[in-house]
């Protein structure tokens, strides 16, 4: 009985010591397995959590949320929304990638799926929405909240209604959600009604009971499987951050070719260069022609700059190269091909627009700086700004020195061979000991020719 009971208390005594997150974490590890043994069918859903403006930041986290689900094996995504919007051709990344997705991706409008948020909420295969929140007005605005011409609200209107076409929906109603004269915004009753809300529910929990009813199932969370480096990711594709890397990047080629030799604003928009691509390279989201593409463009302006005189095919084939790459890589390329295979260039006509302004910024803000870091002494560092000044012994190349030739001269600064010698009238020339030495200041030496505005001396 005693060599029963040892092993029995050592293994209490063990437990004892555990701590309790971790030790329930293990119990209910234990009984979701046990659960889904005695059932033979565990649902599993996977959460990805969507309640910031949308952009490439959120064009990343859903893919790569999408990715790490099928990795997951989850039967079942839930979208959580709240958001009011943000960059249409993110959204129409996000809505492609859901609709090209081959299992059931479910819309948990959690407040607010607003603009660019219905039009993803659209994509996915079935709606639910939470006591209060509401979905529609995807009338397309500028950043001042103007509204947009007739040529992107028509782009929005196609992409509304086919998503809706695409997921079984009156288009229709899709459509109405970007009329600008009465744009529709539905709550949750309204949006049952018309087939575009499948249940009201609280929680994301209550969406799985919905789906599956009476089966067991477990929420795994996105930000759960995120890495460092996806959160990394993520935050450095944030827009106002690849606004600040393409500033550095066109701001610092053109300091850089304002004032060659510096070397700093070089290495300023090589690693803005870095810091731009590199995440969206990371995240799927730019392609290697796009980097390809700018380093060419660099190549092309020193080309002009450095090689070829004036300014001409290279120069201008170059900028080209450089806008043209920087709006491409915040662009996914599916974007730019309608169903039947025709090109569509709307998706770009933001990006170029950023570009333009955050290069015109740039250059702007470049010659701002400059000025206001040459005040500085730091600049002296840097750059030669000091005025060579004739008091001081500093001289051009000065003609008519032949007239000293004979004539003897004082060592104004040592001579190893070359250095300065001082006249007697206390002129201040360039002089080299003819046949090499050295001499130390203050002693005399014989003039003994000239040319090319230096003195070439001897020793007496």
């Amino acid at each position: 009985m005693k060599n029963i009971l040892k092993p029995l208390y050592l293994l209490s005594i063990s437990i004892s010591n555990v701590p309790m997150k971790y030790l329930l974490s293990l119990i209910s590890t234990i009984l979701i397995s046990f659960s889904a043994f005695c059932n033979d069918t565990l649902t599993v859903f996977y959460r990805i959590r969507l309640d910031q403006d949308i952009n490439n930041a959120s064009r990343y986290q859903v893919t790569a949320g999408l990715e790490k689900a099928a990795e997951a094996e989850a039967d079942y995504v839930i979208l959580d929304l709240n958001t009011y919007g943000g960059e249409v051709s993110a959204a129409d990344s996000i809505r492609s990638a859901i609709l090209r997705y081959d299992r059931p991706v479910i819309a948990y409008v959690n407040m607010q799926a607003a603009s660019a948020g219905a039009l993803i909420s659209i994509a996915c295969d079935s709606i639910y929405m939470k006591t209060g929140s509401s979905i529609g007005a995807a009338t397309v605005v500028n950043q001042t909240e103007e509204v947009m011409p007739d040529k992107y609200q028509s782009f929005m209107r196609g992409m509304m209604r086919s998503t809706a076409q695409a997921t079984g929906r009156d288009p229709k109603i899709a459509e109405s959600m970007t009329d600008t004269a009465n744009v529709l915004s539905m709550t949750p009753s309204e949006a049952m009604e018309v087939g575009y809300c499948e249940g009201i529910c609280e929680t994301e929990y209550e969406v799985a009971q919905k789906v599956v009813p009476g089966k067991q199932f477990i929420i795994k969370n996105m930000e759960e499987d995120m890495s460092l480096l996806d959160k990394l990711i993520r935050l450095l594709l944030n827009p106002l951050l690849q606004s600040i890397f393409m500033m550095m990047i066109i701001g610092g080629i053109f300091v850089e070719i304002r004032t060659p030799g510096i070397g700093l604003p070089l290495v300023t928009a090589i690693v803005g260069a870095l810091l731009y691509f590199a995440p969206g390279y990371l995240g799927h989201l730019v392609q290697s022609w796009e980097i390809v593409l700018f380093f060419v463009g660099l190549v092309l302006i020193c080309l002009e700059l450095f090689v070829i005189p004036g300014f001409g095919v290279c120069g201008i084939s170059g900028i080209i190269a450089v806008v043209v790459s920087l709006a491409f890589a915040m662009v996914d390329n599916i974007e730019l091909f309608h169903w039947d295979g025709t090109l569509n260039l709307k998706p770009l006509i933001q990006p170029l627009g950023l570009v333009v302004i955050s290069s015109t910024a740039a250059v702007f803000g470049s010659v701002w700086l400059v000025r206001r870091l040459y005040e500085t002494r730091s600049f002296d560092y840097i750059a030669l700004r000091q005025e060579m000044k004739a008091e001081e012994g500093f001289t051009g190349v000065v003609s008519g020195l032949d007239s000293l030739v004979g004539e003897t001269v004082t060592v104004f600064t040592d001579l190893r061979p070359g250095g300065k010698v001082q006249t007697s009238d206390g002129r201040v020339f360039e002089a080299t000991l003819k046949f090499g030495g050295f001499a130390e200041k203050g002693e005399t030496l014989l003039v003994v020719s000239a040319g090319q505005g230096r003195l070439y001396c001897e020793k007496q």
